[in-house]
Order: C-alpha cells, then sequence, then structure tokens
C-alpha cells in the first residue's frame, strides 16, 4: 500500500500529446518516464486515455520494464485490464472510470493484487471522503493551482480548501493542478502527503536535475 510519511510522496502524470504526434512522441514520453525512474520518482501514471488498448498495453509494459528493479510504481490510468495485462502496479480511476468500491472488491479476490494500488480522482471534500470510504489507497485532489490541463474540472481549489481536505481524509492525498518546483512546498505545508504533476516532471531538463528538485522536496515536512 501507499503510506503516508514525513517524506512527500511525487507522482508524474503522462502527456505524450505535449510532445507532438506519432512515433516520436510515444519516444519522447518514454525518455520522460526513464527520467522520471532515475529521478527516483515513487508513481508514474500513464495517463494516455485516448490509446487504442493494443497501444496502451504496448507503452504500460515498456513503462514496467523501465521501472523494474526500481522503487518506482506504474499505475494506468483508467483501465484496470490493461493495468493488470501490463503487470502495473495499480490503476488510478476518475469519476467515469470503474468504481472504486469494485476495484477494491477484486483485489481482496485476487491474492497475488494485494499489493496493487488504487488511486482516486477527487475535486471536493465529499468526492474525496466517499472514494476514501469505498477502499482508495490514496487520492489526487486539485487542481490547487491554476492550469490549462485541468481547466474543465472548474477554477482552482487553492492551498486552503487542499488543507481542509488533508485534514479530513486518513489515507495520502496529493494535491494536482499547476504544482511545481516553486510553489509545492505550499501543498505539502498545508498537510499533502505529496503531489502529482505533469509539467514538473515532463519538462525536467534531465534525470539529474529532477532528482536534485525532488531531494529539495523531499526534506519538507508536512503540516
Amino acid at each position: 500500500m501507499l503510506n503516508a510519511t514525513d517524506s512527500p510522496i511525487f507522482c508524474y502524470v503522462t502527456d505524450r500529446k505535449a510532445f507532438g504526434a506519432g512515433t516520436d512522441a510515444t519516444l519522447r514520453l518514454m525518455a520522460s518516464v526513464r527520467r522520471a525512474v532515475g529521478a527516483d520518482v515513487d508513481l508514474i501514471q500513464i495517463r494516455e486515455k485516448d490509446l487504442p488498448g493494443r497501444d496502451l498495453i504496448r507503452l504500460a509494459r515498456e513503462a514496467v520494464g523501465a521501472a523494474s528493479a526500481t522503487t518506482t510504481k506504474i499505475i494506468v490510468n483508467d483501465r484496470l485490464d490493461v493495468a493488470v495485462a501490463a503487470r502495473a502496479g495499480g490503476v488510478h480511476l476518475g469519476g467515469e472510470s470503474l468504481p472504486v468500491r469494485a476495484v477494491f472488491d477484486w483485489r481482496k479476490k485476487n491474492a497475488k493484487s494485494l499489493e496493487f494500488l488504487i488511486g482516486a480522482s477527487a475535486h471536493s471534500l465529499k468526492e474525496a471522503q466517499s472514494v476514501e470510504q469505498d477502499g482508495a489507497d490514496y487520492i489526487i485532489f486539485g487542481p490547487v493551482f491554476e492550469t490549462p490541463s485541468k481547466a474543465s474540472f472548474g477554477p482552482p481549489q487553492g492551498v486552503e480548501r487542499l488543507g481542509e481536505v488533508c485534514s479530513r481524509i486518513r489515507i495520502p492525498v496529493l494535491a494536482i493542478g499547476g504544482v511545481n518546483g516553486r510553489n509545492a512546498s505550499d501543498c505539502i505545508g498545508a498537510g499533502a502527503a505529496g503531489i502529482a504533476a505533469i509539467r514538473m516532471f515532463q519538462e525536467a531538463p534531465s534525470a539529474g536535475e529532477l532528482k536534485v528538485t525532488i531531494e529539495r522536496l523531499r526534506s519538507l515536512k508536512r503540516s
């Protein structure tokens, strides 16, 4: 399971469309995944919703291979079937995915899957409490700050709302939405167990520079 500790959790959420289109975009995405693995990111969420199942399985398997023999877990967005086929470390569920309770019940019946993580997105305290009750291992909450990738989920929640959710939820809450190396400390200070982001990880010039940023942020203490 994913345990909240004094050391923040880091989750890279992928977006290959930011690299353009075609095979080159996938190659650049995998290079970004390898940088994140090299920087000791805790979770990498393969969030490529538009990919056909076969292509998504291929991508997820490649990511799992890149993270083998490391502490990084590969999580597949939405698709439990793909996550299982790729031998990923878990699945992340949104509002239009399988219900959290259904995946939780599936995990209970599959002894080999007891370490399989179940993450869930939440955009309000009510949603966060609901997915926690249904068996999620962690929550990604946001958007906390202004960001184009989360505009469809409404206006920024802000650090104060993030803190309220964190104080009412027992499982780890990761902040998402415009989080970067400068404002991540505000999220951790508000009680977040960690952060999830696209650009912060995907636009890092090298694994070394990303690792320096992560090590600096790991020294922060939660409120």
